[in-house]
């Protein structure tokens, strides 16, 4: 199978690079030149300005929903098989985790994610799938380095504990919880949709969840450290998700088939 794999150094790039071995795969970062479409199978468009907190709005308009509409609108015309990574913060303050539910983007990132799927409901392939996929919150084993203050708690509270024997949270975070997703689980849905022909916008969770406090506890036993409190900043009351927990159900559904 020919597949063209967009954003393959960002962390769940790397790891859908090694799973796709035994594929032929192209890669494509941005600022590359954009190889033919139409000589795919698959198009995995993984790539985008990952930050939530990203305030430059015409650049994460930019390579977030302008490039992915065009490269979306190439497989649509060739019938080539489209995957596209979607968000679960799309859903905001929202409760309601279905995929035909509400959703409540509260950042330009999320609003990109969620723009994104409109314009593939409005315009759906004709000859070909198209999948979008809300990522819940993922984590993994390596490949963060990269992403600083956005990278997973798991990483970023066991480079706290091996560095400093301290682990920083925020206040309240027993009561901030979240569905958290193995990267590797990402990566093993995306395979499995390339032989489903059903387009669709799924859920990738768990559809259980963790406190901020539980996964610094579950550190904190790999590395033996002290947790530290600390007020959460300004910048992230207004949009900071509180819960999340994927409903799974649809996706149940099309995978047992």
């Amino acid at each position: 199978m020919k597949i063209l794999l967009t954003g393959h150094k960002g962390f769940i790039g790397q790891h859908m690079l090694r799973a796709l071995s035994e594929h032929d795969v192209t890669t494509f970062e941005w600022g590359e030149t954009l190889p033919p479409v139409q000589s795919f199978d698959w198009v995995i468009h993984v790539g985008a300005i990952s930050s939530t907190t990203e305030r430059d709005v015409n650049k994460v308009m930019e390579q977030n929903y302008d490039f992915s509409v065009d490269l979306y609108r190439q497989c649509r015309h060739w019938e080539v098989n489209f995957q596209f990574a979607s968000s679960a913060s799309v859903y905001g303050l929202n409760n309601n985790f279905t995929e035909d539910g509400p959703v409540d983007p509260r950042t330009p990132y999320a609003w990109s994610k969620y723009m994104v799927e409109r314009f593939i409901k409005k315009y759906p392939p004709v000859n070909s799938v198209a999948q979008c996929f809300r990522y819940f919150n993922v984590y993994g084993p390596e490949g963060e380095e990269h992403k600083g203050d956005q990278a997973s708690p798991y990483y970023k509270f066991g480079q706290q504990a091996k560095g400093y024997g301290r682990i920083k949270i925020f206040d309240d975070s027993q009561h901030y919880q979240r569905d958290f997703i193995h990267v590797s689980k990402i990566v093993d849905y995306h395979l499995k949709f390339l032989d489903i022909p059903v387009s669709g916008v799924y859920n990738l969770g768990t559809g259980s969840t963790k406190s901020f406090f539980d996964v610094a506890m579950e550190v904190g036993k790999q590395y033996p450290s002290i947790i530290e409190h600390m007020p959460m900043p300004a910048e992230l009351l207004q949009s900071y998700q509180k819960y999340t927990c994927a409903d799974l159900t649809k996706l149940n559904e099309i995978i047992a088939g």
